[in-house]
């Protein structure tokens, strides 16, 4: 869904992978979009789309949570590169702290 929603704003997913309880990608945002507004809308429309693909009341949602409030940003530049095998590699990392199976959830 994310990197359905993203090319809308014009931006693009570089790397991703999801674990049980979190998710960490690399994205390329123009310029003239915030980060807060790119966040708001990922999360805001894939909240909505998944809402209305898995959930069996199709009622309207309102209020609901989905993601968390918060997210993390850091910009890239010249170490771009130790981003991406950081979100290549997340899963591996989290499973060694958290003893959870490995989830196939890694995109490119």
């Amino acid at each position: 869904m994310i990197r359905e929603l993203a090319p809308q704003k014009e931006s693009e997913i570089l790397e991703g992978g999801a674990t049980s309880d979190h998710m960490h990608f690399l994205i390329r945002i123009p310029p003239k979009y915030s980060v807060a507004h790119i966040m708001g809308f990922l999360k805001g429309k894939s909240a909505i789309k998944a809402h209305n693909t898995f959930c069996k009341h199709r009622r309207v949602i309102a209020q609901k949570s989905f993601w968390a409030r918060g997210y993390f940003v850091s910009t890239v530049g010249v170490d771009e590169e130790t981003i991406r095998k950081y979100v290549r590699n997340q899963s591996d990392q989290d499973r060694l702290y958290d003893n959870d199976p490995k989830l196939d959830l890694s995109w490119d």
